[in-house]
């Protein structure tokens, strides 16, 4: 299994719009590909800014390459994110889960 991990930071007073959003565009997009196995999304806020930690589960860098694309490394964005996000990043990270305990 592989994680692709997505940040994104929005101001506090959004958190909650922000977190319906991705509900709504990302964990969607997401779910919809073959081969995603979940997604969590994570946040933390501190002093008037929220961090959004978004981690999604793929079965293979194929099923990653489906939701985004041939250069799987290029963070997908959608139509409002410019709305919302105080710092943008151009690429994901990637990471091989080689354990697992639930």
């Amino acid at each position: 299994m592989i994680v692709r991990s997505w940040r994104g930071v929005i101001t506090a007073a959004r958190a909650l719009e922000y977190l319906d959003y991705l509900l709504e565009t990302a964990v969607k997009d997401y779910l919809a590909v073959v081969g995603n196995r979940g997604v969590q999304i994570c946040q933390r806020t501190f002093g008037d800014k929220t961090e959004f930690l978004v981690l999604s589960f793929w079965e293979s860098y194929d099923a990653i390459r489906a939701f985004a694309g041939d250069d799987c490394e290029r963070a997908v964005y959608y139509s409002k994110d410019a709305e919302f996000l105080l710092e943008r990043e151009e690429k994901v990270l990637h990471y091989v889960v080689e354990f697992e305990l639930l």
